[in-house]
């Protein structure tokens, strides 16, 4: 067993951090592998709850563990890299990942456009709007919450189609000949909601990234409105920059 050096300048926080992040990486504890509590840790470093609790901390905001409510902290499994340039459906991007994609509708119903959404979607507001929330999910773990909402008129019926099984890009442009080909994007950094945290099994206040895209068709014509609540611990966003 490694040992914290109380003579150390190093603080004590640190030095357990650094035990427990060898051991990930070393192998000793596997993705999705349970940690020591932090009251087995105070026992077996001789520590106060605070300075175990701040080193798990340090862990959790790196994405290397995360906690599950009620049954401790788990080591994450590798972030799912994600390229900022292209626009790939959750359903391609997981199949493309060899991970089997999941969808659980939340909610679907036409609501009036909010003056937001309809600034966003280049409609009046109180124009109808399809809107859908889907929890994702790989492999049986969640992954994301979309909310979408799209301009009914370009797409009645919409809510009618199976969106546990497939790909709402694909319906688009199978069933409506729509095809969704750029889209504008905002990306940033949220804590997670109460709701938000119970559907992705993490802790509230968990770092999420939210996406907020306008999708348009190859006739230049505002299609979705989406909102994209990613956990923070499984995804990471990269992008390739020029001179």
């Amino acid at each position: 067993m490694e040992l914290i050096s109380r003579n150390s300048k190093i603080p004590l926080y640190y030095q357990l951090y650094e035990i427990l992040l060898n051991r990930i990486k070393d192998g000793t504890w596997q993705p999705d592998d349970l940690l020591p509590s932090e009251a087995e840790l105070v026992d077996q470093y001789d520590l106060s709850r605070a300075t175990v609790r701040q080193a798990f901390d340090m862990l959790v905001n790196q994405g290397w563990v995360f906690r599950r409510r009620g049954q401790g902290t788990f080591v994450s499994r590798p972030t799912i890299e994600q390229n900022l340039s292209r626009i790939v459906s959750f359903w391609e991007d997981m199949q493309q990942r060899g991970l089997e994609p999941g969808t659980k509708v939340m909610a679907r119903e036409i609501i009036p456009a909010s003056e937001d959404l309809a600034e966003e979607l280049q409609v009046t507001p109180g124009e109808e709007l399809a809107s859908i929330v889907r929890l994702r999910l790989a492999d049986g773990e969640p992954m994301s919450v979309e909310y979408s909402y799209l301009v009914h008129q370009n797409c009645l019926g919409i809510l009618d189609q199976d969106y546990a099984n497939n790909s709402l890009r694909q319906m688009l442009r199978d069933q409506f000949n729509i095809n969704l080909v750029y889209a504008r994007q905002r990306i940033r950094a949220v804590p997670a909601s109460e709701q938000l945290a119970e559907l992705l099994d993490i802790e509230p206040n968990s770092p999420l990234l939210h996406i907020e895209r306008v999708s348009y068709s190859d006739q230049d014509i505002p299609i979705e409105y989406l909102e994209i609540n990613l956990r923070g611990d499984r995804y990471t966003f990269y992008t390739e920059l020029r001179d």
